[in-house]
């Protein structure tokens, strides 16, 4: 898929070839249809907001699911979906009283570093996403 990498701060996004890999676990893939670039990702870019590089931004999407994974079970193949920035686990103490915001588990919507990254560049390497979307 083609998408819009932040390789430096301060520097203009590049479009790039990036392979996705299955999804895993409670992982759901999505074919974005469209995407926004907002005042987060304009914070990412000037390094305001810093969280690494590379990194694809773009993380307010409208698309329809393609795959997901062996533990999902809210969505299916072909549903039509939206993007939220708030990473949340959906089953912590805090997520499950509506107060998502304060998600502990957070950490958990990452892959390990032993696994497989869910983006990677044509040379393989890693790729992180903006909320790990």
């Amino acid at each position: 898929m083609k998408a819009a990498v932040l390789r430096a701060y301060n520097e203009p996004l590049s479009i790039e070839e990036v392979s996705v890999s299955k999804p895993k676990g409670r992982e759901v893939l999505v074919r974005t249809a469209a995407s926004g670039v907002c005042h987060s990702d304009l914070h990412v870019i000037d390094g305001l907001l810093p969280m690494g590089v590379p990194t694809i931004l773009g993380h307010e999407l409208a698309g329809i699911v393609e795959q997901v994974g062996p533990d999902v079970t809210e969505y299916k193949s072909s549903d039509h979906v939206i993007g939220c920035p708030s990473a949340f686990c959906s089953h912590c103490e805090f997520c499950m009283g509506g107060r998502g915001y304060l998600c502990s588990e957070q950490a958990e919507l990452a892959r390990r570093k032993d696994e497989e990254p869910r983006l990677a560049a044509e040379d393989s390497a890693y790729i992180r996403q903006f909320s790990n979307l």
